[in-house]
């Protein structure tokens, strides 16, 4: 199987170790499993849970009770519609290779996650990409979405909050592109790992899965949750969806760990007190970041609703990548170049780190863009 080189990984892979101030990062600030025991009200005498674990292979789909706390964050999805997988990776490509077959229309919106457009297109996936705007707030043209979901198109794919704008489609509007897919009778993957993370009240954006019946929702721990390491995500489908990925799942999952199991299971459970964390810092450091940025003549931007990163228009007489590495090279701080996104001209900037390490590695940046 062909497959394109994912850009943003191996952009992350060549750099990440090698930086002082990392502004590429899009988790909300990583937390241990210290501060996960003290967020949900336990201590160490709590990990004596673990001694009598027996490392089996455990519950295939995942435990009912971290089922049970996934199911919990939708408004009516049960333990049934959920099934959990290494990370919010492993769900989308378990969506694409069940439901994608060879001459199938997929629709894909760019800027996106790679794999929304590349896995389909590697199957032989008729993919037709549908461009966001800056002028339209990153937002999808409706009328453009409505012409390239042709009858009989098999997915949509988005990504909600966006990654790597930051743009929220609102319910009203997945209702209307619910009802274009409804049309065609085409599935809409939603990948809404950063759910959770938006800038006003509770901060859980509508989910596909509770606006349209062939909705498809994938998420994990890994970004509002700040427990990447876990490497547990989930996918929540229709049945006939669910049966399908189970049997792709059988190949190249079995399961995930117990122990990563336990920790996310306590995570969700006390998923108000991590958001809550979550929230303070990403809505202070966002604040933060509009504040610099008005001062930044060479730089503009969409303001996200949520996530945890932004596009960053830059006036710079380069690509993108070369502005990167040399800003890396001399200054410590890493951002990701808009090419890994299909965006030349623009940089990915990540918010949700420590708050100290984004205003040293911000005043690194404006120096360097001086």
């Amino acid at each position: 199987m062909l497959i394109e080189p994912f850009k943003v990984e191996i952009w992350m892979n060549e750099w990440e170790t090698r930086c002082a101030y990392n502004l590429a990062e899009t988790c909300v600030a990583s937390i241990t499993i210290d501060e996960l025991l003290h967020l949900a009200g336990r201590n160490h005498a709590d990990l004596s849970e673990l001694l009598p674990m027996k490392m089996t292979y455990g519950a295939i789909e995942g435990s009912t009770r971290l089922r049970q706390a996934i199911a919990d964050m939708y408004a009516d999805q049960s333990v049934e519609d959920v099934t959990v997988t290494h990370g919010t990776i492993a769900a989308n490509m378990l969506v694409h290779k069940a439901l994608v077959s060879p001459g199938d229309r997929v629709v894909s919106i760019v800027p996106t996650y790679q794999q929304h457009y590349s896995i389909p297109a590697s199957i032989g996936a008729d993919v037709a990409q549908l461009r966001l705007r800056a002028d339209d707030g990153f937002l999808p043209d409706l009328d453009a979405l409505r012409a390239m979901v042709t009858p009989g198109t098999r997915l949509i794919a988005l990504t909600n909050p966006n990654n790597p704008t930051g743009a929220l489609i609102p319910r009203a509007m997945l209702e209307e592109i619910a009802g274009i897919a409804r049309d065609a009778g085409a599935y809409v993957l939603c990948d809404e790992v950063y759910r959770g993370t938006g800038q006003v009240g509770d901060g859980m954006s509508a989910s596909i899965v509770d606006v349209y019946e062939k909705g498809i929702s994938t998420a994990s721990t890994s970004k509002a949750f700040s427990l990447a390491g876990l490497r547990v995500g989930w996918m929540v489908a229709p049945a006939e969806v669910t049966e399908q990925v189970l049997i792709h799942r059988d190949y190249d999952t079995i399961s995930v760990g117990m122990i990563n199991d336990h920790f996310a299971a306590l995570a969700l459970e006390n998923r108000d007190k991590i958001l809550a964390r979550s929230h303070a810092i990403t809505r202070g450091n966002l604040a933060y970041l509009s504040d610099w940025i008005e001062g930044q003549p060479r730089l503009s931007w969409v303001k996200p609703q949520a996530g945890t990163t932004a596009m960053l228009r830059v006036e710079t007489e380069g690509t993108g990548r070369a502005f990167c590495v040399d800003l890396l090279e001399n200054t410590g701080v890493m951002l990701t170049p808009g090419d890994a996104f299909e965006m030349e001209g623009y940089v990915r900037i990540g918010f949700a780190n420590d708050p100290d390490v984004l205003r040293t590695g911000l005043a690194k940046l404006g120096d360097y863009l001086r």
